[in-house]
Formats: C-alpha cells, sequence, structure tokens
C-alpha cells in the first residue's frame, strides 16, 4: 500500500469517522501528496434498478473487480464515469459503504441521460428512443457519474450545469441536416428551445485538503460516434469539452455561461488550483473526434502542460494491446501507451479519452494508466469470468497540494503496475 504503515492506520481510523488528529481536537495535517483518478468503471446497467440490486446482492463480480481495481489504484478521490444515477445517492452510498469504506465523501447529482425530450433527435420517426433522450439513456440515470474523496467535500459551494441549453452557447457547432449547406439545420428551433448541451452534467466541486481547496471539474461528454455524417453527436461533444476552455478562460469568454442556480462566469481565480478529469471521449490524434476537440483543454494556458501533454499518463499494458491487437491500431497515429480504453480492434482501435488535468499551478509528482501487462499479476484484476471489468483502464496522477514534490517521493512510494 502507498505510504506504508501510516496510511494504513490513516485509514482505518477514517473508518471509524475520524484521524487521530481528530480525536485530540486538532485538525489532521493534509498529506504532502495524493492521488487523485479517474476511470470509467462501467457500473451502468440495463434496466433501471439493475445497479442497485447489484450492489446489494454482495456477490457481483463485476463490482467485487472494480472495488478490487480501486482498492489497488488507491486514490484519495476518484471520479467514477458511468455509474447509474439513483435519486437520493442509494446506489453511491452502496457502493461507498459496502465495497469502499475507504472513502468518507461522496458527490452525486442528477444526469440528463435518459430524460424524455419529446422530440426526434435522431430523426428515425421515434420519440421515445434512447437517442431521443435529452442524454443517450434508455432510463433517467443511466451513465451517470460518482465522485468519491476521502477528503471533506464542499457540497454547497459546488456548481452544476446539467440545464444549460447548446443554443446559448455562442458560435455553437451545431450538425447540418445533409444538403442543407450549413446553418445548423440538424435541429429545429423548437428541439433547440430544449436541447441541453450536457450529455450527463458538468460539475464543479470543492474539495477541502487541509487548508487548500482544490476544485474539481467534471463530465463525461457523449461519445463522438454512433451517428451520420452530420456529426451530431462528434459536434456535441466538441462544445461539452468547449465549455470547461471557456469556464477556464473566465472572463468575456465565459459570460454567456450560466450554472443550474442562474450564477453567470467562469472558474473564479487566476490562482484557483483545479482538476479537469473524466472520459471526455476525445483522443488527442486518432478518432472521429470533431476537430481534435480534446486539444481546447490540453493546450489551455491555465492547464499543466507537462502532465497533459509532455510527460501524460501511460502504461506498458496499453501498448502491449495496441501491438498484439492489430486491426484498426495499426492506423493510428498517436502514441499507443497513452491509449485508455480497448475497443473494438477491427472498427475503431484504442485511445487516449481518459484524462486528469491539473492546473498549471499544481506539482505533479507521478502518474500512470492502471493497464498491466499481461504477464503482471496485476492484470488479472481487470477481469472477470464474464470478461473485461471495462472497456476503460484508471488514470491516475499524484499531486504535491503544497506545490513541491518530496525529493525521496519516488523512493517512498510503490505505484501500481501498468505505467
Amino acid at each position: 500500500m502507498r505510504g506504508g504503515f501510516g496510511r494504513l492506520f490513516f485509514c482505518l481510523a477514517a473508518l471509524a469517522g475520524c484521524t487521530l488528529a481528530e480525536a485530540a481536537g486538532r485538525p489532521a495535517a493534509p498529506p504532502q501528496v495524493i492521488r487523485v483518478a479517474t476511470w470509467n468503471a462501467s457500473l451502468n446497467r440495463d434496466r433501471s434498478g439493475e445497479l442497485v440490486r447489484d450492489l446489494a446482492s454482495g456477490g457481483n463480480a463485476q463490482v467485487l473487480a472494480v472495488a478490487a481495481v480501486i482498492r489497488r489504484v488507491d486514490p484519495d478521490i476518484l471520479f467514477i464515469n458511468e455509474f447509474d444515477y439513483v435519486d437520493g445517492g442509494a446506489a453511491a452510498r452502496l457502493l461507498r459503504d459496502r465495497y469502499l469504506p475507504q472513502f468518507r465523501y461522496f458527490y452525486t447529482r442528477p444526469s440528463n441521460t435518459g430524460l424524455p425530450s419529446g422530440f426526434d433527435y435522431d430523426s428515425n420517426g421515434k420519440v421515445d428512443g434512447p437517442e431521443d433522450a435529452l442524454g443517450f439513456g434508455r432510463f433517467p440515470g443511466q451513465y451517470g457519474m460518482l465522485l468519491l474523496s476521502r477528503f471533506p467535500i464542499d457540497a454547497a459551494a459546488s456548481r452544476t450545469f446539467q440545464t444549460f441549453l447548446w443554443r446559448d452557447m455562442p458560435g455553437a457547432a451545431w450538425p447540418d441536416a445533409a444538403g442543407t449547406g450549413g446553418q445548423g439545420a440538424w435541429y429545429n428551433e423548437q428541439e433547440k428551445a430544449v436541447f441541453r448541451l450536457s450529455s450527463k452534467s458538468h460539475w464543479d466541486v470543492p474539495v477541502r485538503v487541509g487548508a487548500t481547496t482544490l476544485r474539481l471539474l467534471l463530465s463525461h461528454p457523449t461519445p463522438p460516434s454512433f451517428d451520420g455524417p452530420e456529426d451530431r453527436n462528434g459536434r456535441r461533444n466538441h462544445d461539452e469539452i468547449r465549455l470547461w476552455a471557456d469556464y477556464l478562460s473566465g472572463g468575456a469568454a465565459a459570460a454567456y455561461l450560466y450554472d443550474d442556480r442562474g450564477r453567470r462566469d467562469g472558474l473564479p481565480g487566476a490562482d484557483t488550483r483545479f482538476i479537469l478529469l473524466g472520459d471526455m471521449n476525445a483522443d488527442p490524434v486518432d478518432g472521429d473526434s470533431y476537430l481534435h476537440a480534446i486539444h481546447q483543454v490540453l493546450d489551455h494556458p491555465r492547464v499543466n502542460r507537462d502532465a497533459a501533454t509532455v510527460h501524460p499518463p501511460h502504461s506498458a499494458g496499453a501498448r502491449e494491446a495496441a501491438l498484439e491487437q492489430g486491426g484498426a491500431n495499426t492506423r493510428h497515429r498517436g502514441d499507443p501507451s497513452l491509449d485508455t480504453g480497448d475497443f473494438e480492434d477491427r472498427k475503431v482501435g484504442n485511445f487516449r479519452i481518459d484524462y486528469v488535468l491539473p492546473s498549471a499551478n499544481i506539482a505533479v509528482c507521478g502518474s500512470g494508466v492502471f493497464w498491466p501487462a499481461r504477464s503482471d499479476p496485476d492484470a488479472a484484476l481487470l477481469r472477470t469470468p464474464a470478461g473485461p471489468v471495462s472497456d476503460h483502464h484508471p488514470v491516475w496522477m499524484d499531486i504535491a497540494i503544497n506545490g513541491t514534490c518530496p525529493a525521496d517521493y519516488r523512493s517512498r512510494n510503490s505505484m501500481p503496475t501498468g505505467q
């Protein structure tokens, strides 16, 4: 375990609701380095109520495997994509209490997925399909999002952008109907009047690590596929990512943005520490991403360039998989060791689509993608008798809250295999 006996004791004490320092009446000193991770864990189900059933059973193989992987990666803060939202946080509480009690805090909110729009958004003659919902989904909350944290979450100060309308983004990349010559004619004005930009939601959630507030910018844009030449999903993906780019820029660039409470502006404070993370469904080089959308945040001046583009998280397992699987991977131009998603090799191949992007004022001490090579014993954690736990792999990053990585960091910390 990372951090040795002291870290283990801290976790055991946290289960009891306090640390030794808290029990003595003083706040616990924050750790020098914390681990932040994101994972599309595929904890979604085909029907409402199934995830709660599987979590409550205690014996679902995929749930148990997901928990085992999370314990191995050992993050202090974890953002999970594709976790079905249940009113009141019932599913989130089950996952935390029964499988991952090391996380004292969680945050989850409603998702646009599966919410009926009343319109035929995919133009197939029907208005009640999963592609006609405000975000793709067979029932409300499918493919939702969940934040888990060992540190206090300031839910009262959080901001969500679930209801922000796509039409209110200046210069939106609306899809065009075939043969119309432009002007975003795929959706009519009545459809645009209710079309929300977020396929799930966008969250800005503050977490308190000692005296420092770390703002987590969380989302899961729609994949830029499963459509036609109008590229309606690719363009929506682009603008879901653009929301964060404008939010980071602030000022005039963010003046159009309003959150679910009606507040208008971007991320406050030039010195604000933040981490943008999640399954962004956009590879910097390969795939169907519209205008390589992820570069809007990868190249943003407020994002740590070294962590985003110079020395991004990577793994030995991703490179091995691309070489062994071949197919579409042979046509990719990007570095396969940076891939985070393992997809159908004959058509699309593997991509880098999951990100942990810290602000430029955060020191990064280490990072990786938990994708062990097949010869590594940890590789068994990522499979169940039914197949892979998920088609994505966890991405983690160790950051120094005080801005300086300990000189002996690497010698004191055993990182997860699969770098």
